[in-house]
């Protein structure tokens, strides 16, 4: 097999598919078909979907919730901006984040009067930050002043209110709070499709992916083999993890929403064997895994998802499930057919057997 290199994921998009405004209702977006089986390809609506899902199928969706990541401050000394992009909290004051501004260690963030953060040392253009308040208290400062982490190409016209809605998924868990950017192929969903989904007999369950720099950092260097991924956050619960077994067992399809419950899924079959006779467990932890052309599938059969960027881990990953070929030839429809691309754009299936 071919190992592919950076530049063979870069693709030219005109700037003008890429989406601005999130489409309204939320199923309400196109759906690209693909049939990795036979390449074919049909043009159809999210709300389209259920015809495309059967009874048995067991879809799986990322329930994190993405929190207002972006805090904006000036340097007590010299009032300068400075904006602070929180990533992974590292303890109950101490954050990872990227730095917008020139700083350095012992510089002091002021957020407001009595919020503010000390620069402690950097690795790799991360930073490792630390707050004067911690837990709760923290996060209840970051909720009053953060900025919700819409994409840099994304340039809102909304106020943060609304954004901070519709940058989330219908499903997101309160209690898995975590993500700096969005699950973006749940985006679609709406309550009522689910509801229509479910009475279908398909099943529906959740896995978590914290989306943290693994997911959204560029690559940077040519030689993919090279490239480290960083990790990121993946839980699976006990009883999801045991229909999912099932489910391979008894050859139904498992039907990944999002490249981040892709990643969940295919990090715990490095964990488990699910043909092994093994008693299964709950499966939590960091994972790094990074999925590129050559990687071979072991529990997703279907996967929904959006257009990405070029050069993207993301791409790749697409690449390696339908084939970069079959990717290429669909990317190239999506824009002849003026598809909208990135985090607010339309949505694509993949799997066998889709289409005639």
């Amino acid at each position: 097999m071919k190992e592919y290199q950076l530049s063979d994921f870069d693709y030219n998009l005109p700037s003008e598919l890429i989406a601005q405004e999130a489409i309204s209702p939320r199923d309400h977006s196109r759906l690209l078909v693909l049939d990795s089986a036979n390449g074919k390809i049909a043009h159809q609506h999210f709300f389209d979907l259920p015809k495309l899902l059967r009874s048995g199928d067991v879809l799986v969706l990322n329930d994190s919730k993405v929190f207002p990541a972006r805090l904006l401050g000036k340097k007590k000394v010299t009032g300068g901006g400075v904006e602070v992009f929180l990533h992974q909290k590292k303890s109950e004051d101490i954050w990872e984040c990227l730095i917008g501004g020139k700083v350095k260690p012992g510089m002091e963030i002021e957020f407001s009067s009595d919020f503010f953060a000390t620069i402690l040392i950097s690795q790799e253009n991360i930073w490792q930050v630390k707050f004067n308040l911690s837990g709760d208290n923290l996060m209840k400062e970051i909720f009053r002043l953060g900025i919700t982490p819409l994409p840099p190409y994304i340039k809102s016209t909304h106020d943060e209110e609304y954004e901070r809605a519709r940058y989330q998924t219908v499903y997101a868990n309160n209690n898995k709070l975590g993500s700096v950017a969005a699950p973006t192929a749940g985006l679609h969903f709406t309550p009522e499709l689910l509801k229509e989904i479910t009475s279908k007999g398909v099943e529906v369950v959740t896995v978590t992916l914290h989306v943290g720099l693994g997911t959204f950092l560029p690559v940077k260097i040519e030689n993919l083999a090279d490239h480290k991924m960083h990790s990121e956050y993946a839980e699976i619960s006990l009883p999801v993890i045991k229909k999912i077994i099932a489910a391979k067992k008894s050859g139904q399809r498992i039907i990944a929403v999002g490249t981040t419950a892709c990643r969940t899924l295919e990090s715990f079959s490095q964990d488990f064997d699910y043909q092994a006779k093994d008693e299964p467990r709950s499966f939590g932890r960091f994972t790094d895994i990074f999925i590129r052309p050559g990687y071979q599938f072991k529990i997703i059969d279907g996967l929904i998802t959006n257009f990405h960027l070029p050069k993207s881990t993301l791409l790749m990953l697409i690449s390696a499930f339908a084939g970069k070929e079959k990717i290429d030839l669909a990317y190239q429809e999506a824009i002849n057919q003026r598809y909208r691309f990135f985090s607010y754009g339309d949505a694509m299936i993949i799997a066998p057997k889709l289409l005639p």
